[in-house]
């Protein structure tokens, strides 16, 4: 009997190993439960995916296209190739509290949403702790997102947003506890700002 032609059974894999992590953790991923839920053969899933960790690496860069869509989506930045605020001064006065009362709102939103997303998000990020492999993936969203708000301030500034954005995300979700926007907003305002704010 000949193969079924489905190009879209790889995605489906990706798929339904993001859904298998977001309701059993990274501990009940394997080939045979992602299978199950994409509702394909298992030779399917170690087919398109020989190993565990390559299937961590497409699920994280998922996720990572994920969140730079939503960035570039956000309104933040402008379109590639537009003008945007002066280098070198992008993050001073209004412009800057402007980007942070803009960050602000974005985190703010990724929280008043379905928070199950972001754990996932997280929890695939902090993976690479243990699984080498996924490395650098983690990095790439790293760079991705330094590289889009240094559109808006330089690079040594945008690593710094980054990170703080990373540890307030971190926060929120380890402890339980409510995003506090006021007081996201001024600190983000202060690295901004070069610290002085």
């Amino acid at each position: 009997m000949a193969r079924r032609y489905d190009p879209g059974r790889r995605t489906r894999i990706i798929d339904a190993a993001l859904t298998v992590i977001a309701a059993d953790g990274i501990a009940g991923l394997s080939h045979r439960t992602v299978a199950a839920e994409a509702d394909v053969p298992l030779g399917s899933t170690t087919y398109h995916f020989a190993s565990l960790d390559e299937l961590l690496v497409a699920a994280l860069r998922r996720c990572n296209e994920n969140f730079v869509q939503a960035l570039r989506s956000s309104g933040l930045f402008a379109e590639e190739g537009d003008a945007g605020p002066g280098e070198g001064d992008a993050g001073q006065g209004a412009e800057g509290a402007g980007l942070a009362e803009e960050l602000t709102r974005l985190l703010d939103r990724w929280f008043a949403g379905e928070r199950g997303a972001i754990e996932l998000e997280y929890e695939l990020y902090l993976a690479a702790l243990r699984r080498p492999a996924l490395r650098p993936v983690a990095a790439e969203w790293t760079a991705e997102a330094v590289a889009l708000l240094s559109r808006r301030t330089d690079p040594e500034t945008a690593r710094a947003l980054v990170a703080l954005m990373d540890g307030v995300c971190l926060q929120v979700l380890l402890t339980g506890g409510t995003f506090d926007a006021a007081y996201t907003r001024v600190m983000l305002e202060r690295i901004v700002a070069g610290g002085d704010a």
